[in-house]
């Protein structure tokens, strides 16, 4: 199962990457999943939009098929001792990426993200870049 990131919706959205449009088609939508997290980014930037009305139905409508998985307390779990890790390292990522990490890791599968070099520094994260491969 993958969780996708912000930045791969977006470009999935903008129809910016064939790559991430052929990843996609040839996964059953069980296999894909979206997070709390990404979409309240995702519907922030909706608002933010010269179009808020048609990019949040276009938002709805690609999230539609997939799980939305919650922040909830097995990733707070995650997230206080990734954060912890980070911080002793002097590694730290940004708020939203630890909560997107810690829902991937408290589920058990596999992040699709560009931003590798961030998430890289999470110890036992699964990775995939679509926008790459």
């Amino acid at each position: 199962m993958y969780l996708l990131d912000t930045n791969v919706c977006v470009q999935y959205l903008r129809g910016k990457n064939p790559v991430i449009r052929q990843h996609l088609a040839g996964k059953a939508a069980v296999e894909i999943a979206v997070c709390s997290v990404v979409l309240a980014e995702l519907y922030l930037g909706a608002l933010r939009s010269a179009r808020p009305r048609e990019n949040r139905t276009k938002i709805d409508t690609f999230v539609q098929p997939y799980a939305c998985l919650p922040f909830d307390g097995a990733a707070a779990e995650k997230h206080s001792r990734i954060r912890h890790h980070l911080e002793q390292a002097g590694t730290p990522i940004g708020p939203h990426d630890l909560q997107i990490a810690a829902i991937a890791l408290a589920a058990g599968i596999t992040l699709v993200a560009h931003n590798t070099a961030e998430f890289s520094r999470v110890p036992g994260l699964a990775i995939e870049d679509w926008e790459t491969q």
